[in-house]
């Protein structure tokens, strides 16, 4: 049984939540169970409120108690229960369960799905505002494998009653997006928004999979969450796939690289390297405990007021293939970057950037949109954690670095105090070939059909731009 999306564009523009709910419930096809952890049985009394349930619910569960939600499900590595790893538990049990349970044979048109969220929401002293995961594991043909749509949510509302209703309207767009939408995962993403208020929740991942999905790239999704302003940043790591920034941030010291990266350059790499190696000297450093980001901004995919998807993924594949975790973002200044670092790590965060950014970062126009103007970005930029290593650059074959850039003469002492206080460090051992390395220049050689920019880039770069003609290489 598929289930028929025939005059969907014109019924949805009136469904309420109630009527999404009915929907799900008078399709006689549709069954599943509801397994929520934290925040009520939010989604499912939607379900039960709008009538004809009896045919769609096969089981609704609410394992509050530790020791009962570990007996069902295990306990994870890391005594979390508001994990991916959790949702993935609680999917996967909750299907064996539904399927051992109804026989195919006695119904073998019935479309089974599990759904399941586990939440903590606001704490009493209202310091952290909650998050949690959803999923839904679900066929629109019954002789068909699942497909599944997981994401990560954060509340912005101020109390936990508000949290439970905007987590049980978005619960049910989600199974009725699955069933609906599922053929268009885009327009799903902003229909998980329908009747909710766009500052309540964020979603900072989620990823789509299974047959129903198998041309869909998650990093394309990703970018999406960012361009509809459904939260600041996202992050995807060397396979592909959506992680949760927070997971890959938490309680780490973290180095990070902000690029066009378009193409990745040997100066890219360097500039890696060189601060990697310094870090891993310092006191506090080591492999385990770091996170390397490779960090572009929603700015730096524009062109001509639009966002190259095309561009944007030939950049993504290119620095994946290099083994990086890359992180798109909608922090245009660094202050604002190192304010989202802080969010989710007490230890170092280490910025590497080259000169000409390092100038931008003390321009007072920079900062006009906020109240206290620069002062108020550089107390948010350099904080007690956050270091700058600097990159140098070759300005007329002289050589700029900290000691010798220029910036405004009313920033000079400024600049002087972070600098004397080592808040910003030259990256030693570079390698002063690759200063005259531009990748715009590199982009206008391979897009002209130029020699030689191959020894510019990486070798594992070149060979991946030439295989999948990436940047207009014919």
């Amino acid at each position: 049984m598929v289930v028929s999306l025939k005059g969907d564009k014109e019924f949805e523009k009136l469904l309420s939540i109630k009527d999404k709910a009915l929907r799900i419930n008078l399709n006689e096809n549709i069954y599943g169970t509801f397994a929520e952890i934290g925040a009520g049985q939010e989604v499912v009394r939607h379900f039960f409120r709008a009538g004809g349930a009896s045919g769609t619910v096969a089981k609704t569960m609410s394992a509050y108690d530790k020791s009962f939600s570990d007996a069902i499900y295990g306990i994870e590595n890391d005594e979390r229960y508001v994990t991916k790893s959790r949702l993935n538990k609680m999917l996967k049990h909750e299907m064996g369960l539904l399927e051992g349970r109804v026989p195919r044979k006695k119904n073998p048109e019935k479309m089974f799905f599990s759904f399941a969220n586990t939440v903590a929401t606001i704490d009493f002293a209202k310091k952290f505002k909650g998050h949690g995961w959803m999923g839904i594991k679900f066929q629109t043909d019954s002789k068909q494998e699942y497909s599944e749509i997981q994401m990560h949510i954060r509340f912005h509302l101020n109390d936990a009653k508000s949290q439970q209703e905007v987590l049980g309207i978005m619960g049910v767009n989600l199974i009725h997006g699955a069933y609906y939408k599922h053929n268009k995962p885009r327009s799903l993403i902003k229909y998980l928004y329908d009747h909710i208020d766009s500052n309540a929740i964020e979603i900072d991942t989620i990823n789509f999979s299974g047959p129903l999905f198998n041309n869909v790239d998650n990093r394309l999704l990703s970018l999406d969450l960012i361009k509809n302003n459904m939260t600041q940043a996202v992050m995807f790591g060397p396979d592909g796939k959506n992680i949760l920034p927070a997971a890959e941030l938490y309680k780490k010291n973290i180095l990070t690289i902000r690029g066009s990266f378009r193409p990745v350059t040997k100066v890219n790499e360097d500039m890696y390297e060189k601060s990697f190696d310094m870090i891993m000297c310092k006191k506090g450093f080591n492999k385990k405990n770091t996170s390397s980001i490779f960090e572009i901004t929603l700015s730096n995919l524009i062109h001509d007021g639009k966002v190259n998807e095309q561009d944007f993924l030939d950049r993504a594949k290119l620095l994946c293939s290099m083994g990086k975790t890359v992180m798109i973002t909608n922090f245009q200044e660094y202050y604002k970057l190192s304010e989202y670092f802080n969010k989710y790590t007490e230890k170092k965060i280490v910025l590497s950037m080259g000169v000409d950014n390092l100038i931008k970062v003390f321009e007072e126009s920079y900062y006009d949109n906020l109240k206290g103007g620069i002062l108020e970005a550089f107390g948010n930029l350099f904080l007690k954690n956050v270091t700058v290593l600097l990159y140098p650059m070759l300005k007329k074959d002289k050589l700029i670095n900290s000691d010798n850039l220029q910036v405004n003469d009313k920033m000079k002492n400024l600049y002087k105090f972070f600098k004397d206080n080592k808040k910003i460090i030259d990256i030693k051992n570079f390698d002063k070939k690759l200063l005259k390395i531009f990748s715009w220049k590199v982009l206008d050689k391979i897009k002209n059909g130029d020699k030689g920019w191959e020894n510019d880039i990486p070798k594992k770069v070149s060979a991946l731009i030439k295989k999948k003609k990436l940047f207009g290489f014919n």
